[in-house]
């Protein structure tokens, strides 16, 4: 270990997304020393794909907004599986968050008398989107980097983490390596947060960019941490589906909610024929009134475009299956058509969905302001993650904290559109603030020498394998063909027993995947211990969907279609076993309070 070079801070924060970033600043607030390493470049984290806004009842568009609202919004769109405590903190919480943001230098659209813009979103009663055009997410990555440099952080940039050290049953620290060069370095500390977001990389199309393998969420596992809710994923209904260069990059729900429709090959609003019981009293009956909806019509009901992202994404796969689909299997997207509605429609759509005209443009050679564009579900989110106390965001790890996506809480069953970038925002923060109270009340741990040496051994595998042909990206493909195929948007039984099956053997075949040249600028490396993380997070999620027979959220069983009570009333939590087996039990739900039950009620 003495080879190794050892930094040594209070508080070490592993993920630059919103996240950590936003835990990176509040743990730094009060002069304690903070880490903070990063996968790829800082300012390069996928928070910047984050385009419709930000979640908050800030009630600038529409007074009858307030936390109440959010909060049960959020619980309807999760099924009554969320942590409700998360649920009801985010709520009350986010809007302070987006005004604090506003006050370190976001440049937030605007109405007209100068208060923050709200946009309409799927499942959101009323407009509760804080944004900056369709590049909210970069956004907010630049104000909370400027802000946060003049902090103190000191960042470690393109470092990967391997593993996670313990002293005794607490953390002590991690054992990372430079993308660049390949060298380990140790990271001790008193407290750790894990904010490296999701699991996209696992499916083979995917809005997640290349980072999104699972890492904190293996992390935590193999640490001795609980996951929870792994079989909750969320397939945005609408992703680029061609050319197939660019298939799965997100279009954002922004363009729904600026007026875009939905149509199948017959230009049917297909939308409409299917509106769920629990939304049928706020879901508007026809697409005109839809349209009124959107353009801040108090009196109009929502547009069926903007039902929950797990309905829509279900409803599209219909009509593809149906052969009512696009040419190359998804359907019609259509912003276009408000020039019936709009004079000089065409700088409308370019002043709202700047990144969308550019993206389809450049990439798709489409002009959004002109024709339709060709969508698809695209694996975006997952709602499980790393189990945490609601108010501290601590794992059953002593001193081992997550935030964000990698998190689980507030989500249940799916997430609404927007509440991500408030969940970084509300739980990064309460991560610092209580990552730095735990630093400051425990003494610096013992790191372990031989337990940095088996890491550093573990990780150096790939290059001394003999007798394997095998390259691990080859693995990696079939293991996301695998999950998009067998434990994909719709689910069943026996798909899900070949999947098992299939990740055993990909397992023995990861063990004998063997990479060539050096440590230095070695991506087959990388992949090579990415597919621990991916392989982790792929069983985790497939036992889960096995377990849970019924369908609710972003879980749906074509064998068992209905949502059932008694699931109502348990999460799936997921641990290491004894023998390094994983297992999964069944854990019963807090009661909710009553007073938020009848929050609930009422705002039904």
């Amino acid at each position: 270990m003495a080879d190794y070079p050892t930094h040594e801070h209070d508080v070490l924060v592993i993920g630059a997304g919103g996240a950590g970033l936003r835990a990176s600043i509040e743990a730094s607030a009060a002069g304690v020393s903070v880490g903070l390493v990063c996968k790829s470049l800082l300012g390069k984290a996928h928070t910047v794909m984050a385009e419709g806004g930000i979640a908050a009842a800030l009630a600038n568009v529409d007074e009858r907004d307030n936390w109440m609202v959010h909060f049960s919004d959020t619980m309807r769109g999760g099924q009554y599986v969320n942590n409700w405590r998360m649920a009801q903190l985010h709520a009350q919480e986010a809007p302070a968050r987006v005004r604090e943001l506003e006050a370190w230098g976001a440049v937030f659209d605007r109405t007209p008398d100068g208060k923050i813009l709200q946009r309409n979103f799927g499942g959101h009663r009323y407009p509760r989107l804080a944004h900056v055009g369709d590049r909210t997410g970069l956004e907010l990555i630049r104000t909370l980097q400027d802000h946060g440099i003049h902090k103190g952080i000191n960042v470690f940039m393109e470092y990967t983490v391997v593993r996670l050290l313990k002293d005794g049953d607490r953390i002590a620290g991690a054992l990372a390596y430079s993308r660049e060069r390949g060298r380990f370095a140790v990271f001790k500390a008193k407290a750790v947060i894990l904010a490296t977001g999701g699991i996209g990389k696992a499916y083979k199309i995917t809005s997640n960019s290349w980072e999104y393998t699972g890492d904190g969420h293996t992390l935590a596992y193999d640490a001795g941490a609980e996951l929870q809710d792994m079989e909750f994923i969320q397939f945005h209904p609408t992703g680029m589906i061609w050319p197939l260069s660019v298939q799965g990059i997100l279009v954002t729900e922004g363009v729904r909610g600026e007026g875009g429709i939905l149509l199948n090959n017959k230009g049917e609003q297909f939308m409409y024929n299917d509106i769920p019981d629990n939304y049928k009293n706020q879901t508007a009956k026809d697409p005109e009134e839809g349209w009124r909806y959107c353009q801040g019509d108090r009196n109009a009901q929502r547009p069926a475009e903007l039902l929950t992202r797990d309905h829509v994404a279900r409803c599209i796969m219909r009509e593809v299956k149906a052969g009512r689909g696009s040419p190359h299997g998804g359907v019609y997207l259509d912003i276009a058509w408000i020039k019936k509605k709009i004079a000089n429609a065409p700088e409308h759509i370019k002043k709202k969905l700047p990144s969308m005209y550019h993206q389809f443009k450049e990439l798709g050679n489409i002009d959004i302001t002109t024709e339709p564009m060709e969508v698809g579900p695209t694996t975006h989110y997952v709602m499980g993650g790393v189990k945490v106390d609601a108010d501290t965001q601590m794992s059953r790890v002593p001193g081992l904290f997550a935030c964000g996506e990698c998190a689980v809480g507030i989500n249940g069953a799916n997430r609404l559109g927007g509440n991500s970038l408030s969940d970084l925002l509300v739980f990064g923060k309460r991560a610092g603030e209580h990552a730095l109270k735990y630093a400051k009340e425990h003494a610096a741990p013992s790191l372990n020498a031989d337990a940095v040496e088996a890491a550093a051994k573990w990780a150096l595998e790939p290059f001394d394998r003999q007798g394997g042909d095998e390259g691990p990206y080859v693995i990696q493909h079939a293991l996301q063909d695998m999950m998009q195929d067998l434990v994909g948007i719709v689910r069943k039984e026996d798909e899900m027993q070949r999947a098992l099956e299939g990740l055993a053997k990909l397992k023995e075949r990861a063990k004998k995947a063997k990479v060539v040249g050096n440590r230095e600028y070695n991506p087959g490396w990388h992949t090579a211990l990415d597919l621990h993380n991916l392989l982790t997070v792929s069983e985790a999620i497939t036992r889960c969907s096995l377990l849970r027979k019924e369908s609710r959220g972003g879980h749906f069983r074509e064998d068992y279609q209905n949502k059932e009570a008694a699931w109502a009333k348990v999460n799936l939590v997921t641990r290491k076993g004894p023998d390094g087996e994983m297992q999964v039990e069944q854990v019963p739900i807090p009661e909710m309070p009553a007073e938020l039950k009848q929050i609930i009620e009422e705002m039904k």
